[in-house]
């Protein structure tokens, strides 16, 4: 998958909006406050952070060369997806769900209503 293409599926997630808190180079996606993902268009091949369980992390490592401890993030709950073309789209859509969906999860009760409410 390239950037764009990514980035359509990360938008297209219910309640997600994107900013750029660090940058106009680093896209932040974002579902009730808190970041479930972080894309780096400027670099070659991008980049993206997702947040994921710890021992499927592990799992996913030792899988795919292209997926690695996530880049300035805590390295227990995030991995690197390099989108060298080398991971399947599927997966790669699969990983995204499953970091919106733990983010999600974490949400208060408060927040989820709110989101509701838009």
């Amino acid at each position: 998958m390239y950037a764009e293409d990514v980035r359509k599926v990360l938008l297209s997630k219910e309640h997600v909006f994107e900013e750029t808190p660090f940058g106009p180079e680093v896209l932040v996606y974002k579902v009730g406050g808190k970041m479930f993902a972080l894309l780096t268009i400027e670099e070659v091949p991008v980049r993206m952070n997702l947040k994921c369980d710890p021992e499927r992390s592990l799992d996913l490592r030792d899988r795919h060369e292209s997926i690695i401890p996530g880049y300035h993030m805590n390295k227990k709950h995030w991995n690197t997806l390099v989108l060298d073309q080398m991971l399947p789209e599927r997966l790669i859509r699969e990983l995204i769900d499953h970091s919106y969906d733990l983010v999600f999860a974490s949400l208060t009760k408060k927040v989820k209503e709110s989101l509701d409410m838009r």
